[in-house]
């Protein structure tokens, strides 16, 4: 049996690639999205009650993941990259049907005459651009499981690097963008087997290229350009 779905949305963010992006939906609560329904479903009344909530679930399509085959194993870079484990018993993008899951704040609704009806949402973990398959409210009671066992994904819950971000460096981003950036570095986006003191990183974020390096529990911002036109 064949199915289909189409998305519903798409979402801008400040990530034009994978690289930096949080590995989990409200690590970065400060990093914001929005949300942009197509013609189609730019319809006031699919969205009536929706402020009442706070918080909201995204299925999204892993629309940088395809692949014309799947693994029943992959790698995830949280165990080194050398360890494999059942696709299913990981978030990886690369799996059967690369369907994605975020769990976001609801900032606001901004009604616009062009895009229709905006969801402004905060702690994302989205490629710009990301189809949006679906949206759901997320319900406390019936989410939340404080008890539950996060297998290996816990032994990261607290890890977070120092930023060192030379002032010259960081004012070159547009001040509103500043604390989030920092945020991003801080919560380490390189793969955990990576740990050459030397290696220069490039992070792509809100139109600029921050380059970094990162030695012990410490990330040093080492340059910051504007990305050109072609690069965003």
């Amino acid at each position: 049996m064949d199915i289909h779905y189409a998305p519903i949305a798409y979402i801008r963010t400040d990530f034009p690639e994978k690289f930096g992006i949080p590995r989990q939906s409200g690590r970065v609560p400060s990093l914001t999205g929005r949300i942009i329904f197509l013609p189609e479903y730019r319809r006031e009344e699919a969205l009536r009650g929706i402020e009442a909530f706070s918080h909201l679930w995204l299925l999204s399509d892993f629309s940088g993941s395809h692949r014309e085959t799947w693994s029943p194993t992959v790698r995830p870079p949280r165990l080194g990259g050398n360890q494999r484990v059942g696709v299913f018993a990981t978030r990886s993008p690369f799996r059967p049907n690369p369907i994605g899951l975020s769990c976001v704040r609801l900032v606001r609704l901004e009604k616009t005459a062009q895009e229709g009806t905006i969801l402004h949402v905060s702690g994302v973990d989205l490629l710009d651009r990301t189809p949006i398959l679906d949206i759901k409210p997320y319900l406390p009671y019936a989410d939340s499981h404080p008890e539950a066992n996060g297998s290996f994904g816990e032994a990261q819950r607290g890890h977070l690097l120092t930023v060192c971000f030379p002032p010259e460096l960081l004012e070159k981003l547009p001040e509103e963008k500043r604390e989030t950036a920092c945020a991003c570095l801080a919560d380490d986006p390189r793969p955990s087997y990576q740990n050459d003191p030397e290696r220069l990183y490039h992070m792509r974020f809100a139109g600029f290229d921050i380059r970094f390096t990162v030695q012990g529990h410490t990330a040093t911002v080492r340059a910051v350009d504007a990305c050109t036109e072609q690069e965003t």
